[in-house]
């Protein structure tokens, strides 16, 4: 852990330059799924505790570096408010001498840093400026930490910085997950396309003791092998990539489970009528068969391998989790999941696209160790990839 936390610093008196991510979602002017807002509650909570003043910096939206009242965070602060159970002071264009005019224990929100194009350039006079706007830089925005932007990154160069508690709480998961995991490991990997996910299976095959692929993805691999597999979604160009994937991680010891049956229909729809067939290299359908779930088998021997694993790391679905009956290889596998979670064998950690809504579809995100809700930077995490946000932060 080259990083320090809250916890290392003095905070008292000071203003805590902290950049979040509240990038929710809205209907009209309400918030739909609180979720980002209530996971930073105990940052700013923690750092008004010990004296500070949270000054709230944020992105919302894409407004491509110009102001857009449709994108300002002004909207939030309703929400922000009823989840800090505190008055949130909302700033346009800030100055350290209107903040510092400011209560002692007030939080301040300023408005989108994206409305600079300054900001995702990570224009060193933007980092200045916004590090004239408080004593001590916090980043608790684990989500955006893969951006190398102004207030990500460049803000963490000119003052002293830490990770907020969210922050802190996601690289000590993923530290947990990838880095020091114990062992044996293993990781469920799914989603419609290989292509999305090349790095992370090279990364991951390398440090790994079984790799489980399910959804679309198997399709490729299995298909690469010789399945012919009709309608099925498959990826015909990425079959030399998944042999190299295979080969890799055979050469690293890392077994690679691809389901041995799978739950088969003509048209892709809730309720459609369906079979299940044996999968492997041998396997021929018709030309309007789709594969849209691992089957019964299969799911069996996954929830089988997950019992007997100490660190667990889960990244998409295994089929078409959104139309029932093609949820119940996700389902099973994550409720074995949350089984051996819940009995203490199991360390857990997920994220990154679909995987939440599967795992809530699952009724077991709660039971997991920790789940992200960081997308693009917990999938660059899992690839191996140096994130500048956290990178600054270790400087």
């Amino acid at each position: 852990m080259g990083w320090k936390t809250l916890d290392d610093m003095d905070l008292a008196g000071k203003r805590v330059l902290t950049r979040v991510d509240i990038n929710v979602p809205m209907d009209g002017d309400t918030v739909t799924d609180a979720t980002r807002i209530d996971r930073i509650v105990p940052t700013v909570r923690d750092i008004r505790a010990s004296g500070g003043s949270p000054v709230l910096l944020a992105h919302f939206g894409r407004p491509k570096g110009q102001p857009n009242p449709d994108l300002s965070l002004s909207r939030l602060v309703p929400a922000l408010e009823a989840a800090f159970g505190a008055p949130v002071t909302f700033v346009e264009r800030p100055s350290r001498d209107w903040i510092d005019a400011q209560p002692g224990d007030a939080i301040i929100l300023v408005e989108n840093t994206r409305f600079s194009p300054m900001e995702e350039a990570n224009d060193p006079q933007m980092a200045q400026f916004l590090a004239s706007l408080g004593d001590i830089y916090c980043n608790d925005a684990f989500s955006a930490a893969h951006r190398a932007h102004a207030s990500t990154t460049g803000v963490a160069h000119v003052l002293p910085s830490c990770a907020g508690r969210l922050m802190q709480a996601e690289l000590s998961a993923l530290e947990a997950a990838l880095s020091n995991p114990k062992r044996p490991v293993g990781a469920v990997v799914g989603g419609a396309k290989v292509s999305t996910k090349l790095d992370l299976l090279q990364n991951l095959v390398r440090k790994l003791d079984v790799l489980i692929i399910g959804g679309g993805m198997a399709n490729t691999f299995l298909a690469a092998q010789g399945a012919q597999l009709g309608a099925s979604l498959q990826e015909a160009d990425l079959h030399d990539t998944a042999r190299d994937i295979l080969a890799a991680a055979e050469t690293a010891g890392c077994r690679v489970v691809l389901p041995k049956d799978g739950r088969v229909a003509r048209e892709f729809a809730a309720g459609a009528d369906h079979d299940t067939v044996a999968l492997g290299p041998d396997t021929v359908l018709e030309d309007d068969q789709m594969v849209l779930d691992a089957g019964d088998a299969a799911a069996s021997e996954i929830a089988q391998i997950i019992a007997g694993l100490a660190t667990l790391i889960w990244n998409g679905p295994l089929g078409a989790f959104e139309i029932p009956p093609f949820d119940m290889a996700t389902v099973t596998a994550a409720q074995a999941a949350a089984q051996a979670t819940k009995s203490g064998t199991l360390i857990t950690v997920a994220g990154g696209g679909d995987t939440v809504a599967a795992l809530n579809q699952a009724g077991v995100a709660d039971d997991f160790t920790y789940i992200s809700t960081a997308g693009g930077a917990f999938l660059e995490w899992m690839e191996g990839k140096e994130l500048p946000g956290v990178a600054a932060l270790s400087q």
